[in-house]
């Protein structure tokens, strides 16, 4: 399949010189439908050094999806959760398989779920509600907490304090500056850098990245979205993370094969993966 929208893919990067993780992906929306699709994007991924990736849930169906596909192939691992956009109205029911389907052993993460006061899909109260509920799901299940943060810095980092944070707390396509990443830090919280950090006028962000304790970061590519400088508007999937992973190189002025394997064993760590490689 061609990716999100049926925009075409950019050829292959070069591969990377260390292999990594794309710790942030939807592999339904890069068009895969079954196993076979998946275990042929991860083909492509692997190909240029990405050795495995986590695929999120946004929905109850992506979420079905994403242990399906984890369960396909073992260099796939799954997240899931309700995103924030869809928490307008959520029955009981659904609550009820989101954490039937978290304490499966493939599931690494509770996520994506947060704030998102973007779009105008769902009241900030119900969003606030159903965080709330997913950190304390985290919570009892032991697993990290994936957050979604669009334009809700502020309150996202409330409630956190709040509720009390789980153990790992990982903020996925971080989009805060260098004081916010500077605060993160400081509590511990794990940040994770997709395309956007490659963007030419996103200093602010390249900065936040320059700052994270090397323990404290990840790469995604939030497949099929945020796709990377020099293909930004092209179809996302985890074979373009190498881009991703360059642009972080240069703006921590360290080589790229540090950055990869960095991220990999913080992958590794955080979400407790047993990878092949």
């Amino acid at each position: 399949m061609s990716g999100h929208g049926r925009r075409p893919r950019p050829e292959p990067p070069e591969p990377l010189a260390a292999p990594t993780i794309d710790s942030h992906t939807h592999l339904d929306a890069c068009g895969c439908e079954t196993d076979a699709d998946v275990v042929a994007a991860m083909d492509r991924a692997a190909a240029v050094g990405v050795v495995g990736a986590v695929t999120i849930a946004d929905d109850l169906d992506g979420a079905r999806f994403a242990v399906r596909a984890a369960h396909a192939d073992d260099r796939v691992w799954a997240a899931v959760a309700l995103h924030p956009t869809r928490t307008a109205r959520v029955p009981a029911a659904d609550l009820a398989e989101i954490e039937r389907l978290a304490v499966d052993d493939r599931v690494v993460s509770i996520g994506e779920t947060g704030l998102d006061y973007y779009w105008d899909h769902s009241p900030p109260a119900a969003q606030q509600d159903a965080f709330r509920w997913h950190i304390g799901l985290a919570k009892r299940t032991g697993k990290p907490l994936m957050i979604h943060d669009r334009d809700a810095h502020d309150d996202v980092l409330r409630i956190l304090r709040e509720e009390g944070a789980p153990d790992t707390v990982v903020f996925h396509c971080f989009s805060g500056d260098a004081a916010m990443a500077r605060e993160c830090a400081d509590a511990g919280y794990v940040l994770s850098f997709a395309g956007p950090v490659t963007f030419k006028n996103n200093h602010e962000l390249r900065a936040a990245a320059a700052l994270v304790p090397a323990g404290q970061y990840l790469v995604e590519t939030d497949a099929p979205f945020l796709t990377p400088h020099p293909h930004r508007g092209r179809a996302n999937e985890p074979y373009v993370l190498p881009w991703t992973v360059r642009g972080i190189a240069a703006t921590r002025g360290e080589s790229e094969a540090l950055v990869a394997e960095t991220a990999r064993r913080n992958a590794e760590r955080i979400f407790r993966l047993r990878t092949t490689d």
